[in-house]
């Protein structure tokens, strides 16, 4: 069986888990998984992904003790940091690189920031909880939405509308 994916498919949707349990569909998911690593070792796709991991992995090895911020702040776990990094893996190929952050109560922030009134932060937590907020010119937009190994449809359209416009 020969599959074919065009790359701009790969890059809009990502790369999601199945939740299929056929032969077929596993197949299908190690080919997208197989594909999306192809790209990730390009120099056009796999840079900026990278980047941004390597960035998770500084802030929270800075952050993994208590009192990091000499203000009582709670220590980035290893729990925030995986569900960080597999939010940021499953992020589409070309989407922007967020900023990355660590916050007092332990939570892992990625910030997406255009301008002082177009800019997403979203706050991961230990639970795989995203709690999220927008500005978008006049309007804000915010929630919480659970994060299961896809990057919530209402986060990838926050983050194009900030990036992109």
């Amino acid at each position: 069986m020969i599959m074919e994916m065009t790359t701009s498919a790969l890059i809009y949707y990502g790369v999601a888990s199945t939740r299929g349990t056929s032969d077929a569909a596993r197949h299908i998911a190690d080919q997208l998984q197989t594909g999306r690593r192809h790209l990730q070792n390009s120099v056009s796709f796999g840079f900026a992904e990278k980047s941004a991991l390597n960035e998770l992995f500084a802030v929270a090895d800075e952050c993994k003790a208590s009192n990091w911020d000499a203000q009582g702040a709670a220590p980035v776990t290893d729990d925030t940091y995986r569900i960080a990094y597999r939010l940021l893996e499953a992020m589409p190929l070309g989407t922007a690189t967020p900023s990355i952050g660590a916050e007092p109560d332990g939570h892992i922030t990625l910030e997406w920031y255009r301008s002082p009134r177009r800019t997403l932060s979203v706050s991961v937590s230990p639970d795989s909880d995203l709690h999220y907020a927008a500005l978008l010119g006049p309007r804000k937009r915010y929630g919480t939405e659970p994060f299961f190994g896809d990057v919530p449809k209402v986060i990838l359209d926050l983050v194009a509308e900030v990036t992109i416009g």
